[in-house]
């Protein structure tokens, strides 16, 4: 299931991509703080084109649980000014400014084609070896498909054109690691009750 819903979101991520008013809006800034329209479309686009050498190496050894990826990690919690995230958006910018609107489609065409072969055949215990730790093939495509489906959004409101509907899978799964990331950071009872009771409902429940 989240191998078809990485796919199909990537296919639209794609299209997203080809927007006309990219290239009209590259250097202007995001719908997201100290981050430009190129810079969020090429994290965008990373999602598609950085997993497929990570399926190209060789496997790992050990994996650690999908919400540990997140709860170990600062820049989860850190805010728009953590250093972690401050990289993340710097190195967007960098490797924005060395392609084009035109040329970054093209980049994840060529991934997602390679992708449609490469992701169906991973084994089910394949580990992906992330640096200092592992994740399981599809908790790691899990990981990617929430970002493709947060940023796509990003995009789009960037653009001023509607948010494409992404895979009904791609945003149930989404939903539901949100939803385990947000219980972690808030507590399962302020979850709930944003979810069920306005008048108790906290002022935020954010994941990230």
């Amino acid at each position: 299931m989240i191998r078809s819903a990485f796919l199909d979101a990537a296919a639209i991520t794609s299209t997203l991509l080809r927007e006309p008013g990219l290239a009209e809006r590259w250097s202007a800034p995001s719908a997201l703080p100290d981050l430009s329209t190129g810079g969020l479309a090429r994290h965008l686009a990373n999602q598609v084109i950085a997993t497929l050498p990570r399926l190209a190496t060789p496997p790992g050894d050990t994996a650690i649980p999908l919400l540990e990826h997140y709860t170990g990690n600062a820049w989860v919690t850190s805010g728009i000014d953590g250093g972690d995230n401050v990289t993340i958006r710097r190195r967007s910018e960098e490797l924005a400014s060395a392609t084009t609107p035109a040329a970054l489609a093209d980049e994840v065409d060529a991934a997602l084609a390679d992708l449609r072969s490469t992701v169906p055949a991973q084994a089910p215990e394949r580990v992906v070896d992330l640096g200092d730790y592992g994740l399981r093939i599809d908790d790691f495509l899990l990981t990617r498909v929430m970002e493709l489906v947060v940023h796509a959004d990003d995009l789009a409101v960037s653009l001023g054109v509607p948010t494409p509907a992404m895979p009904q899978d791609a945003t149930t799964a989404t939903i539901h690691l949100l939803s385990s990331i947000a219980a972690w950071r808030h507590g399962p009872l302020d979850v709930i009750r944003a979810l069920s009771r306005r008048e108790r409902a906290p002022s935020s429940i954010a994941a990230l």
